[in-house]
């Protein structure tokens, strides 16, 4: 998805959204030239948007060495002959144009782009503020700051990511760096972050799709508390973050290749039978209804239409196999390009078509529910409640006698799920499937809950918690 977010006849800011990771890039041009700061791995959409609009490519610049996806920076630099600018801080195994803190690139006439050290989420990490000297103002135009894991819309990227014995200095850092941007730029100028819509690089999560640096210092934590209160808080609020996230930032340490984005090998029902069989994950990719209503054997449920990256990069074990399950082609290419951009780079095989076609067995399912049928239920007979939600959502309010096993968790513990029928429950249905379907696969009866869990204490299930 990309959209113009500062139309001529200032200079064009593209945002290049990544919306299942929660991540933005920026293609930024002035008609002629152009920059490009943290691309993602699937790079066509950006090579794309430069045969489009007929521009240059000049320069590539990472704020950061991501942890949440792998870049493709260094590709996009190879690929066009662009400078590809990382922190000169930042230990890397490839050439790189070293940037650091001050440091000015001009692009053109009128693209003026300054590194500011701001770190916090990472040590070394750079926001970048862009000039336009072309305006009409005569002197120019302060256009907005590239803040990529720093200042981020009503939060701050999280600190935690490089280890607790890092956390408490980064986020005091983090506190710093935003208040640095906050003096230097003006009230008017954008911010353009690259995390915080969803991404759990984020340290908390906003709706906001645009903001300013003035409406910042309004709203944002990080600017209207001390930096005690800010310290905190926020270190009180953080919860798990996916597995997946150690292996990306060696991943663009190494300078990651341009994916392969063509079809796996295609596997039939025989085939898929042996790959469940030995171990490997063989996942379904369509939404949890149909996946319920009936489904190979032994298969798993991640389907498109949620964070389908997300958590299946931090539920598999690294370096399993995966085999995908689509209803098209269409869908198999589109999770292809979901998992390059975790560094899941080949899946093993795929098939296309539906339950009938992937197994030599009848297909199997399981019975769907809402919070109003359990509540019916528990008044005559005894089941699991399974709670798959973070351990931070089930504190705040859960079901009485609810176990809460966090769903990136059940995988190792599908052993501490109490005997009987199961009802397996999460915030809004996507989390309870794939829960069901890893249950499913080991033989237990269940009952997975597609539901809102605003409906719980509604209906007459009794809650506990402080958000009870």
């Amino acid at each position: 998805m990309t959209k113009t977010l500062a139309p001529a006849p200032t200079l064009a800011v593209v945002s290049i959204d990544t919306p299942t990771l929660g991540d933005r890039s920026y293609l930024v041009h002035d008609g002629e030239l152009a920059f490009v700061v943290d691309p993602q791995r699937d790079i066509d959409r950006v090579l794309d948007l430069l045969s489009k609009h007929d521009l240059r490519l000049t320069h590539v610049l990472e704020t950061h060495i991501h942890n949440d996806y792998v870049t493709g920076g260094f590709a996009l630099a190879q690929a066009t002959g662009a400078a590809y600018l990382v922190n000169g801080a930042d230990e890397v195994a490839f050439q790189r144009t070293p940037i650091s803190d001050g440091d000015v690139i001009e692009i053109g006439d009128r693209m003026r782009v300054t590194a500011l050290a701001t770190p916090g989420h990472t040590f070394t990490h750079l926001a970048y503020a862009l000039r336009d000297l072309g305006s009409a103002s005569g002197t120019g135009t302060e256009v907005g700051v590239f803040s990529g894991g720093s200042l981020l819309y009503g939060a701050t990227g999280r600190p935690d990511l490089l280890g607790p014995d890092h956390t408490h200095d980064l986020v005091r850092h983090q506190h710093a760096s935003a208040h640095r941007l906050a003096d230097l730029l003006p009230d008017d100028a954008e911010v353009f972050p690259t995390h915080g819509f969803g991404s759990f690089c984020s340290a908390t999560q906003s709706d906001a799709t645009s903001s300013t640096i003035g409406r910042e210092k309004r709203a944002n934590p990080v600017l209207t508390q001390d930096e005690e209160t800010y310290v905190r808080e926020l270190l009180a609020g953080l919860g798990a973050w996916p597995a997946y996230y150690a292996h990306m930032a060696p991943a663009n340490a190494a300078g990651p290749s341009a994916p392969d984005l063509s079809p796996p090998e295609r596997a039939d029902a025989t085939e898929l039978r042996r790959r469940i069989e030995s171990g490997e994950w063989v996942v379904d990719l369509r939404n949890r209804t149909a996946f319920a209503a009936g489904h190979a054997p032994g298969t798993l449920n991640f389907g498109l239409d949620g964070g389908f990256a997300t958590y299946l990069g931090w539920l598999v074990p690294w370096g399993t196999p995966i085999t995908l399950l689509g209803a098209s082609a269409e869908d198999v290419a589109e999770a292809q390009r979901e998992l390059v951009r975790i560094g899941i780079d080949r899946p093993a095989a795929h098939a296309t078509g539906g339950p009938g076609d992937w197994s030599t067995e009848a297909p199997v399912s399981f019975a769907t529910a809402t919070f109003a049928d359990l509540a019916q239920v528990r008044h005559h007979r005894d089941v699991v409640i399974l709670d798959v939600r973070r351990a931070d959502e089930h504190e705040v309010a859960a079901i009485t006698g609810a176990v809460n096993v966090p769903l990136h968790e059940l995988w190792s513990r599908l052993d501490e799920v109490p005997t009987g029928e199961v009802w397996v429950h999460c915030a809004g249905g996507y989390r309870a499937s794939v829960a069901a379907s890893m249950l499913h696969a080991h033989g237990r009866t269940l009952v997975a809950i597609d539901d809102s869990f605003d409906n719980a204490e509604t209906v007459g299930l009794h809650l506990v918690g402080p958000g009870a």
